[in-house]
């Protein structure tokens, strides 16, 4: 029985986390031409390279906000802001 409860729960585990996939740049392109054809552009001029462009602008600004959250969280979870004089101030009279 502990077998079967332990084999269950790896399946489960591996169902789950097989969900999980990235897209390959090739599919991250095409889904991009796929938005920018909707908005309008067509394919090969200056416009639809403009909203390639300001798709991959924007898909890096959220990236390195999200750097920067995973950071400040990291930062506080850990010892939190210090505000205040300097742990080694030591005052000599």
């Amino acid at each position: 029985m502990r077998i079967a409860r332990t084999t269950l729960f790896l399946a489960l585990i591996v169902a789950g986390l097989s969900a999980c996939q990235t897209m390959t740049p090739e599919e991250r392109r095409a889904a991009d031409e796929r938005q920018c054809m909707s908005y309008g552009f067509k394919r090969g001029t200056e416009g639809f390279a403009t909203c390639l462009q300001r798709i991959d602008l924007d898909r890096h600004a959220q990236a390195r906000y999200n750097s920067d959250v995973v950071m400040m969280d990291m930062s506080y979870a850990v010892g939190g802001p210090y505000y205040g004089r300097p742990y080694y101030y030591r005052r000599y009279r």
